[in-house]
């Protein structure tokens, strides 16, 4: 059967549902944010929230929202990414553009794969952010699995500093049972304990809440699921950092759109540009940051 691509609704949200076989995606125009991705009746790949709302202005729980032009909170960022803000209201986390509508420029299936190519011409629709900056997130589902690239081009003529995240969620049987492999011997912060800088010394395995920013990466990375008889493998391009997530049982209790017990089931490994890895864009500079996500049974 080949791919096709249809136009839905969500509650308040435009959407559309990319197919290719049997495997499914469904990305939001607001945020261009991938909300679900699925190969046949097996559990998703990619996780949305069982509680999640689809309104428009809040940004949507699990997918894989887009962190720009800065990941988490403002002030933890570098100072150059922290100077390109000069708006009168406190900086959103996770930057400006995961809760207004993008244009849909382009959308395309064949026999082989079915791509969407959203945009957020960054200067004229973020409040505090004033720099010339075309943002292009395209979005392909082929026989391989789910390709994102997000392209930000600097049409001004001065530098700008920036910092960003695919933020994806990935469905899992049990934290407690998964591994993520490619970490051992990487060095990392520690966000919950005062940020102190470590290395990781084997496949990183879950025993409460992490919140982990991974440095000088390799280009893949591999989600081990024992539970599910299946590996996620995260393959990258214009990164050398992730952010590991997963919010345990206490912090779970406090999220909006989270189920008490959703913790479980959900893990955050984001392909990002954060802290010594943040993007300096040069005038008329371009920069991509991609993954690709793909299953094998192990």
């Amino acid at each position: 059967m080949p791919a096709d691509i249809q136009r839905i609704e969500m509650d308040q949200l435009a959407c559309w549902r990319l197919r290719n076989g049997d495997a499914e995606v469904i990305v939001a125009e607001q945020g261009a944010q991938v909300l679900s991705y699925r190969q046949g009746e097996a559990t998703p790949i990619i996780w949305l929230s069982e509680e999640a709302a689809f309104e428009k202005g809040q940004a949507v729980r699990g997918g894989v929202p887009v962190c720009w032009p800065w990941f988490g909170d403002l002030a933890r960022n570098p100072q150059a990414v922290q100077e390109a803000y000069l708006g009168n209201q406190p900086a959103p986390a996770h930057g400006l553009v995961r809760s207004i509508d993008w244009v849909l420029q382009d959308s395309r299936s064949d026999a082989d794969s079915a791509s969407l190519e959203f945009c957020c011409n960054a200067d004229r629709t973020l409040p505090g952010w004033p720099h010339a900056v075309e943002l292009n997130l395209q979005i392909r589902l082929d026989r391989k699995g789910l390709h994102l690239s997000l392209t930000s081009h600097n049409q001004g003529d001065a530098p700008v500093a920036l910092s960003q995240a695919l933020h994806s969620y990935f469905a899992i049987s049990d934290i407690r049972q998964v591994a993520v492999e490619g970490l051992d011997g990487r060095p990392y912060i520690e966000t919950l304990d005062d940020w102190q800088q470590r290395l990781q010394q084997s496949d990183l395995r879950f025993s409460g809440e992490t919140d982990r920013i991974y440095l000088d990466l390799p280009a893949t990375l591999s989600l081990r699921d024992p539970g599910l008889n299946r590996r996620i493998t995260i393959e990258t391009r214009g990164s050398r950092s992730a952010v590991l997530w997963n919010p345990w049982i206490a912090k779970a209790q406090r999220l909006s759109q989270f189920a008490d017990d959703a913790w479980q089931r959900m893990l955050c490994i984001e392909t990002a540009n954060v802290l010594g890895d943040m993007v300096r864009l040069g005038a008329g500079a371009s920069h991509t940051l991609s993954v690709s996500i793909g299953v094998e049974a192990l």
